[in-house]
């Protein structure tokens, strides 16, 4: 099996950005995609962040632009595409593909909505090689004529099942639509529900199918435990959890964006340093969020499931689920946020008495029981949460005797049949 970067088909140029990242060996995900995208084939990608995906497609899709670079990049036409679904993805995307083509004359430019759009038309204009957008903007900016596909030869879709998710399907397909027909398509998705495979097959052609599963590479690095609380306890198991000395940089999920600006008033309360970011915060707000956690002036970040697949923050040593999702493929998401490059990390789930059903569902997923750990706090507020739920035998029990009593009630009659009986024991 190939362990190198430098026996995988890269340009030199890419090579030596490897190099300087301190990238050696290619995870599983890149020795399979980037031989095959070097070749000019579809792919369909079924991967999380966390496993090496970004590179598998931005070093193929450099490559080939370089080795086409008698091809001059034309103003607001750029050659290749990448849609993402969050403003922070789209970010971190070109990040790293600024990284891996450090050493190559490509221009990317990156474009999402929250901001204001002239710093980006101003890019497009001085003509872009790689963009790299979310739907809205991009469909935006087509609209305005400030941007054309029809150069696009190079399509790449990551977290496609996000996108389903927050309805940019169609939006998607227009955008696709767009684009040259003899292009090469990548399609990247967690998951792979019935629409995304009908988008895959309507889009792909003859593609290679590449799955790594994220269940697997979430267990191999991950030390999960669970503690049953309360759910009126949580905030105080919480606090009591994030205050231990071992806790570097943490990542807690809720469910609502109201319940994560809720969690961080009380973090912050608790004299710990939090921010929360989530699709209310504006777009300043959550660069500045994302941008402390990342330097570690702040500790402590609050996030939604939006966040699960937007940060790529290394360093993250504990992921704390302050409410399971209800969606056993969003736990493994969010745990993907810690253990990355191969670090150790863990995770930890506050799990009360109505999430039980959830926490099974996600251990069916994992295909592994999640280890139950022991916290004084924890445990006396599960033992109030159960003895203030009755379980559904303890009820049913309760009703099969409160049957039996009334069964054993004397027959009652009516005044009207008690006095006739009288009448008629008076004439006998």
């Amino acid at each position: 099996m190939t362990t190198s970067f430098n026996l995988l088909g890269l340009a030199e140029p890419l090579r030596l950005a490897l190099k300087a990242e301190n990238y050696t060996t290619p995870t599983p995900i890149q020795l399979q995609a980037i031989p095959t995208l070097i070749r000019g084939r579809d792919l369909l990608g079924v991967a999380e962040t966390g496993t090496g995906k970004t590179a598998a497609f931005a070093l193929p899709l450099l490559h080939r632009l370089f080795i086409n670079r008698s091809e001059p990049a034309t103003p607001t036409a750029p050659r290749a595409l990448v849609l993402a679904p969050t403003r922070e993805l789209a970010g971190q995307i070109a990040e790293r593909v600024n990284a891996y083509g450090r050493n190559l004359n490509i221009r990317t430019a990156v474009i999402f909505g929250g901001v204001n759009q002239s710093k980006q038309v101003n890019a497009l204009r001085t003509g872009v090689d790689i963009l790299i957008a979310t739907p809205g903007r991009l469909l935006d900016l087509c609209a305005q004529r400030h941007v054309r596909l029809d150069k696009v030869s190079m399509l790449v879709l990551d977290e496609a099942d996000r996108m389903l998710d927050m309805g940019f399907i169609r939006d998607v397909r227009k955008i696709v639509g767009f684009c040259r027909k003899d292009r090469q398509t990548l399609l990247f998705s967690a998951t792979m529900p019935p629409s995304i495979a009908k988008l895959a097959h309507d889009i792909l052609r003859n593609p290679v199918r590449v799955d790594i599963s994220p269940a697997k590479v979430a267990v191999e690095r991950i030390e999960q435990r669970v503690y049953f609380v309360g759910a009126k306890d949580k905030r105080t198991v919480l606090t009591d959890l994030l205050k231990a000395p071992k806790m570097d940089r943490a990542i807690v999920f809720t469910r609502t964006k109201r319940g994560a600006d809720r969690v961080c008033r009380h973090l912050v309360q608790a004299g710990l340093a939090a921010n929360a970011i989530h699709g209310n915060k504006a777009q300043n707000a959550r660069v500045r969020a994302l941008d402390g956690f990342r330097k570690g002036k702040v500790r402590i970040l609050v996030a939604t499931d939006i966040a699960a697949r937007g940060i790529d923050v290394p360093g993250v040593s504990h992921v704390i689920n302050f409410e399971l999702p209800n969606d056993p493929e969003s736990y493994v998401h969010r745990v993907g946020r810690t253990g990355r490059a191969g670090a150790q990390g863990t995770a930890l789930s506050l799990c009360d008495h109505n999430e039980r059903s959830y926490l099974k569902t996600i251990e069916r997923l994992m295909q592994e029981s999640i280890e139950v750990a022991e916290h004084p706090l924890a445990m006396m507020a599960d033992q109030v949460a159960t003895r203030d739920s009755p379980s559904r035998e303890a009820t049913r029990q309760g009703n099969r005797r409160r049957k039996r009593t009334r069964n054993r009630r004397p027959h009652r009659t009516s005044p009207a049949a008690t006095k006739s009986s009288r009448k008629s024991e008076a004439l006998i």
